[in-house]
């Protein structure tokens, strides 16, 4: 059963590389769920559907352990502990609406293991041309759910202006671009500290994701002698050292 397990997670089959796709499509619907419930009341079948996602990503926190060669360095891992968060905040009645933004550090794992990125690189043409754009635009991406969750979550119950996720995505994102129209405010002094971290770090994303679309398209590829990591696509000597490349080309377009 273990080894069956492993070869999921870890094999390079046809088989395995769909249990993965998987994966990442479970992380994507879990955004969308907890969006989408973000404009109801609690009810029921909200309230099953949270033990039914945080059994499975508890299933996949045990899975993980139990495959890994260093269960101990595990522990060490910054994605396990956002699991085991993520585990509490869907599981734990105790926790409540309260602590219900925790469940947006899910987000935090789309793309992030080194598994699906090999993966994406092997089987996906336009992944791999576009790898660093697509990481950049996923980092930003990220960090609007998580902080907007952040504001929801800290200011619904306080802030009328606040009154669902799309209220604190629109504010996280006027204030990410400095633009300020001025229509929602966040309130007291951790409202001015959430606004503080979400200009300073939402701006560095944005011109990084800038700076990686306006730079000329290169190829990832360590040179064997500098290792100098990218080069121009039709490159035949590495401009650093000038040792031969024979990068693959794909073909042309």
């Amino acid at each position: 059963m273990l080894a069956r397990v492993r070869e999921l997670y870890e094999a390079d089959t046809l088989e395995a590389h769909r249990f993965r796709f998987g994966l990442l499509a479970f992380d994507i619907a879990t955004i969308v769920f907890i969006v989408a419930t973000s404009f109801l009341p609690r009810a029921d079948w909200i309230e099953i559907a949270d033990i039914l996602i945080g059994l499975f990503v508890l299933a996949d926190v045990v899975a993980r352990m139990a495959i890994s060669r260093d269960r101990f360095r595990g522990l060490h891992l910054p994605s396990t502990w956002i699991d085991l968060v993520v585990v509490v905040s869907f599981l734990a009645p105790i926790v409540g609406e309260g602590a219900g933004f925790l469940r947006i550090l899910r987000t935090l794992r789309l793309l992030r293991t080194y598994q699906v990125l090999m993966l994406l690189r092997s089987e996906n043409r336009f992944f791999r041309r576009n790898e660093d754009v697509i990481v950049a635009a996923t980092n930003l991406c990220v960090f609007l759910f998580v902080m907007s969750g952040i504001v929801y979550e800290t200011q619904h119950w306080k802030n009328p202006a606040i009154a669902n996720y799309v209220d604190a995505l629109y504010f996280t994102v006027t204030a990410l671009t400095t633009t300020g129209f001025g229509d929602i405010t966040l309130q007291g002094t951790s409202g001015k500290l959430i606004s503080v971290a979400i200009m300073i770090v939402g701006v560095t994303l944005f011109l990084r994701l800038a700076q990686v679309v306006m730079r000329p398209p290169k190829v990832r590829h360590p040179c064997p002698t500098c290792g100098l990591q990218r080069h121009e696509p039709d490159a035949v000597h590495c401009k650093a050292c000038g040792q031969i490349l024979n990068i693959p080309d794909d073909g042309i377009d």
